[in-house]
């Protein structure tokens, strides 16, 4: 029998490795908190678990179709043009202080405004839709997934294989979080739901959309 010629037990171990770095890192990512947890919180606040379920898969699809274009090398002609980063950003933070100017505008009535403008306001596609456009226009998500993710490929791995895993990974990862964090939310529904403390967490949550959209108006590619 030939020698050498496959991979070694070391070298295997070596990509095991790497490969459980590789998803530790996008653990702590995906538990750092941003735009997306304040997202959910919002539909949490607003219309319940089932809207925060349908905010979490629109904020997993707009990763996978990031995922789906830097496989396909399309993010990098993003994350390489300053002129195409600049209009994702300008439009992405737009976006962000939209929901949190519209979640504040809410609270204008009072303590029982919140509740009120959720009875009568709720869309079942609306959460999906703000989840999904949050990362969509999230320039930053884009240079992640160029930037950061093939530096998570062990070396000797297949590229494009390792890559979609990745990205499936970082999918499941967010989904399990944020429907987690839904459910805690949900679990504690009884004092969230008080319309002095609704009141101001739709005020907190309103202002730190409004923050993040700011946050990603100032920064740079």
């Amino acid at each position: 029998m030939c020698a050498g010629n496959g991979p070694t037990a070391g070298t295997i171990g070596s990509v095991l490795s790497s490969l459980v770095a590789a998803v530790l890192v996008l653990a702590l990512l995906t538990v750092v908190p941003g735009p997306d947890v304040a997202v959910v919180t919002r539909a949490a606040l607003a219309s319940g678990r089932s809207a925060a379920a349908r905010a979490t898969l629109g904020i997993v699809t707009g990763c996978l179709v990031w995922g789906a274009l830097t496989v396909a090398g399309l993010a990098a002609v993003l994350a390489a043009s300053a002129t195409a980063y600049t209009v994702v950003k300008v439009v992405g933070a737009g976006y962000l202080i939209f929901l949190g100017l519209q979640t504040l505008w809410r609270t204008r009535g009072g303590p029982a405004a919140p509740a009120a403008a959720a009875e009568s306001g709720s869309s079942r596609g609306r959460p999906f839709r703000n989840g999904l456009l949050t990362n969509l226009f999230n320039p930053k998500i884009a240079v992640f997934y160029t930037g950061l993710l093939p530096q998570l490929v062990p070396a000797g791995a297949p590229v494009t294989t390792t890559l979609l895993a990745l990205v499936g990974v970082h999918a499941v990862l967010g989904l399990v979080w944020l429907n987690l964090y839904a459910a805690l939310l949900h679990g504690a529904r009884g004092t969230l739901s008080r319309p002095r403390v609704r009141l101001v967490i739709d005020r907190v949550t309103g202002t730190v959309l409004v923050g993040f959209g700011l946050r990603v108006a100032a920064q740079h590619g």
